[in-house]
């Protein structure tokens, strides 16, 4: 199968997140903020990209490093949005239309897809890194493969 515009992009990306990783001088919040700004500035429809984790034991997801639009989303309860529900699925979760679903938290009325991915230490489901886009169904099994990738590599600085 030929390799894609996003295959090649994401392959390009992938070192570039693993330097930026790498970089023990920055806090993990910086290096998180980083992979932000990595991903918003070279994936067009990565609109709003940020990271959740879960709040010590409580059933709540607190928003960490993002760029983007400001969210009063600061604190997401377990099932609720898409945030919530891969919370306790575990699950990616992929939303090529978000007017189509029904446990969903509005932050922009510009979003028109979403993508979340969990992020696992030791196996257990600790965070995920959330990404909004403006362009309707724009996520492709690159796009899983690749913030799976992201995520595994984030796993290994937390």
């Amino acid at each position: 199968m030929p390799k894609t515009f996003d295959d090649m992009m994401f392959e390009t990306l992938k070192p570039q997140i693993e330097t930026i990783l790498s970089h023990n001088k920055n806090s993990v919040d910086e290096r998180l903020l980083n992979i932000c700004k990595l991903l918003e500035t070279n994936v067009s429809h990565y609109n709003w990209v940020g990271f959740y984790f879960r709040n010590g034991k409580k059933e709540e997801l607190i928003l960490g490093p993002y760029v983007g639009a400001p969210t009063e989303h600061t604190v997401i309860p377990f099932g609720k949005g898409i945030c919530g529900q891969v919370a306790v699925s575990n699950k990616n979760f992929v939303v090529p239309d978000v007017s189509a679903q029904d446990n969903y938290i509005a932050c922009s009325i510009t979003v028109k897809a979403e993508i979340v991915i969990p992020i696992f230490v030791n196996g257990e489901n600790i965070g995920q890194i959330d990404i909004d886009s403006n362009t309707p169904d724009p996520f492709t099994e690159a796009d899983e493969r690749f913030l799976e990738f992201v995520c595994a590599k984030v796993s290994e600085i937390l």
